[in-house]
């Protein structure tokens, strides 16, 4: 950070200015009393019949007048700077608390809120928003922080497993060879497949890509074209209905999106005769992908985490198919990342029912 060399302070530049503005309005008082004087006066006395002289002249008035102005302007001189300096102090008192706050916040204090008393107005806005700030700040880094234990264990996991098979393997000269490199591989395709999404989920955050047409409805047949043998090996219906519905952004990374849903939606599925609906939707401002699944009946608070990294709808239960818990995590950044807003909701008779709404293509005007 560049030093600045010191300066005054705002405090005493008000003091300052609100000295200087009442000498200024007091030195303009009185020039026009001068002037009155230099108008109205007569130069020289005028007598009548009595023994002495019926007015005072001008010089008079002036030589009486001039020290009592200059008493007068000494006067508002102290009373401005004292005055001032009282007054620029209590102006300036939200101010001081805001800065100590600004403070505590760059040395990695975010608990505190400055909460100033009384009714509205600039300063109260400005510590209002830097509250709300702070607020954001902090669920952010908790989350931030939560993120960093949970990966550091989904990526200690498979290197754990790893080495534990490696230790076998030593100690057992004689274990088939074929198995052992058979869960290697799985073993591994699973850290590469975590790896991949954390720097999915690093780049979504980033929002470093091109942004282009994309037709959520043509994504939605590609994406059930692709999952649709995954869902006849485990016997799950997939149904889908919509009408062309055009938006601006990535098109893989919400095909990626697309296919999270679609996939999660299969895999926490019904043992058998499950059923999972795809709908996209348009609307003047939005357009809308729903994807929709039978399933258990999950509580509300269960599926407002479910978008949390880490988060399974299977309570962790791992299979071929079960991820690792970056699915929906995933496409909650995609949708911040285009400007759009995802709801998961429970299904009444069981499943989940997830909502993503895109700002939809504007259309050219026709000239």
């Amino acid at each position: 950070m560049t030093e600045r060399a010191p300066g005054l302070s705002v405090r005493l530049k008000l003091t300052l200015s609100y000295a200087g503005f009442l000498m200024v309005a007091g030195g303009l008082l009185l020039a026009t009393v001068w002037v009155f004087l230099l108008r109205y006066v007569p130069e020289r006395a005028r007598y009548g019949p009595g023994p002495g002289p019926f007015s005072p002249t001008r010089n008079d008035l002036l030589e009486a007048f001039a020290p009592r102005a200059a008493q007068a302007m000494v006067f508002l001189l102290v009373f401005g700077l004292v005055g001032g300096w009282f007054l620029a102090g209590r102006m300036l008192a939200p101010l001081s608390r805001i800065t100590r706050a600004t403070r505590r916040a760059a040395e990695g204090s975010l608990a505190h809120r400055i909460e100033l008393e009384g009714r509205k107005d600039e300063f109260r806005e400005l510590s209002d928003a830097f509250d709300a700030m702070l607020e954001r700040l902090e669920a952010h880094i908790a989350e931030q922080q939560r993120f960093a234990a949970n990966a550091s264990h989904e990526l200690r996991t498979p290197l754990a497993i790893t080495q534990t098979l490696l230790d076998v393997a030593r100690s057992d000269p004689d274990r088939d060879p074929d198995e052992l490199l058979d869960r290697l591989h799985i073993v591994n395709a699973r850290a590469i497949e975590l790896t991949e999404a954390l720097l999915l989920l690093s780049r979504t955050d980033r929002r470093a890509f091109t942004r282009e047409p994309v037709d959520l409805s043509l994504l939605a047949e590609e994406t059930t074209e692709t999952l649709l043998p995954l869902a006849e090996r485990r016997g799950i219906t997939l149904e889908t209905t919509g009408v062309p519905a055009s938006t601006i952004g990535s098109h893989a990374l919400l095909q990626q999106l697309t296919t999270n849903l679609v996939h999660n939606a299969i895999v926490h599925n019904l043992p058998e005769n499950g059923t999972v609906w795809v709908t996209i939707s348009a609307e003047p401002t939005v357009v809308v992908l729903s994807v929709e699944n039978t399933g258990p009946k999950r509580t509300p608070h269960l599926v407002s985490t479910l978008a949390e990294p880490f988060q399974r709808g299977t309570q962790r239960i791992r299979s071929d198919h079960a991820g690792v818990g970056l699915g929906l995590a995933i496409v909650t950044s995609i949708t911040d990342a285009h400007d759009g807003t995802l709801t998961l909701a429970p299904r009444p008779d069981g499943g989940l029912r997830v909502t993503v709404q895109l700002p939809a293509l504007a259309e050219p005007r026709a000239s």
